[in-house]
């Protein structure tokens, strides 16, 4: 039965994998959403991480929550459960890099969860919960980071490495990024 459905749902899912190495976005801002990950203070990313968050009931709440703008794009509610799972992560990444010395993180396969996970079926309100818990412990886990511990470092799978700093604001973008991509949604920019 999950091979079946993984099977007729990966036929229907047309998403194009994005295969881009985002990382410059530590360089220069964004010119889609633009955030510009240089901009704010280290010990302003807990701050971003909960304001980011709250925003996501409200375009959890839309009607049309389950529909693709377009056939390659996801829902609002895939891209809401695909955050979730970014702060879920990002926080488990964050913990890799302070408990080992330049331990290298695994790869994720973004797509791969989108659709073994089921993420187009998950209910909205307990996506939201579950959202702005993992947004919590993110926040409290970045927020606890000593200014000597923010220099550890880490490898991304690709090789490219990455401090704690680097990591969050990284991060940061991301989640930052995916609530623009809701906003040209319909519903608008709730």
């Amino acid at each position: 039965m999950a091979r079946e459905y993984r099977e007729t749902y990966s036929e229907a899912m047309t998403i194009v994998p994005d295969s881009k190495d985002w990382t410059w976005v530590l360089a220069q801002p964004c010119p889609e959403c633009s955030f510009d990950s240089g901009a704010p203070a280290y010990e302003d990313i807990p701050a971003l991480i909960l304001d980011n968050a709250r925003s996501w009931p409200t375009v959890l709440a839309r009607e049309d929550v389950r529909v693709r703008p377009d056939e390659a794009t996801w829902s609002a509610l895939e891209y809401a459960a695909h955050v979730r799972d970014v702060f879920r992560i990002f926080t488990e990444r964050l913990e890799l890099i302070l408990a080992q010395n330049n331990p290298t993180f695994a790869n994720w396969d973004q797509d791969a969860t989108a659709i073994a996970d089921r993420y187009s079926e998950q209910d909205p309100e307990t996506i939201a919960v579950e959202l702005m818990a993992a947004a919590e412990r993110a926040a409290s886990a970045y927020g606890a980071v000593a200014s000597a511990d923010r220099s550890r470092t880490a490898l991304r799978s690709n090789g490219s490495q990455f401090t704690v700093e680097s990591l969050a604001r990284y991060f940061v973008h991301d989640v930052i990024h995916h609530r623009h991509d809701v906003a040209g949604q319909r519903g608008g920019p709730h």
